[in-house]
């Protein structure tokens, strides 16, 4: 079964992502294409990037390293539910992402970001980001407005719209996860 994780990419504090992550795991939980995990950075504690070798060599030496590798590892595509910060993706996140590189490789990724425009330039970083990690990004994505898709700034209430937009992105994600499972096992 293909394996998708939904990776919660804030560690803020009183964070809008966790009920964000939480709805997508909640919409994607309910399809029988494939298996959805929500991972939360919080639950890894990953220090500023501390390893000596790049990543690219794949030579990791923490622990906390190699943990959060076979953690990603274990997926065959990924959502990242990104903020945006200062006009990108949260510090977090891009930490995360930048201890690993094989175990991003030949994967899918849909996004879905939030803030005062959606986290649009959020998003459009990742994309970015992942065309390095050779991480295939699906066009659909979800954008969430701190002003219309939230009540008052922090209580997440999306509309049906929005669901039919992740549906769009959970449908793109496990088409080409699947797709890429045989460049995968070529790799």
């Amino acid at each position: 079964m293909t394996k998708i994780g939904i990776i919660l990419g804030s560690t803020r504090p009183g964070r809008n992502g966790e009920a964000v992550a939480k709805w997508v795991y909640d919409v994607a939980a309910k399809r029988t294409d494939a298996e959805f995990e929500l991972v939360d950075l919080l639950d890894y504690n990953l220090p500023h990037l501390d390893e000596a070798i790049p990543p690219s060599m794949g030579q990791y030496s923490q622990p906390h390293t190699i943990e959060w590798a076979k953690k990603i590892d274990s997926f065959d595509g990924f959502i990242f539910v990104t903020p945006e910060y200062n006009h990108s993706t949260s510090g977090a996140l891009k930490n995360a992402i930048d201890f690993l590189f094989k175990e991003w490789n030949n994967k899918a990724a849909g996004f879905v970001g939030y803030g005062s425009v959606g986290g649009a330039r959020a998003v459009e970083h990742l994309r970015l980001i992942a065309g390095e990690l050779m991480l295939a990004d699906v066009r659909a994505q979800v954008l969430l407005s701190l002003a219309t898709d939230f009540e008052n700034y922090s209580k997440f209430l999306p509309s049906e719209r929005q669901e039919q937009a992740l549906s769009l992105v959970l449908d793109q994600t496990v088409t080409w996860s699947k797709a890429l499972e045989t460049v995968r096992n070529a790799a």
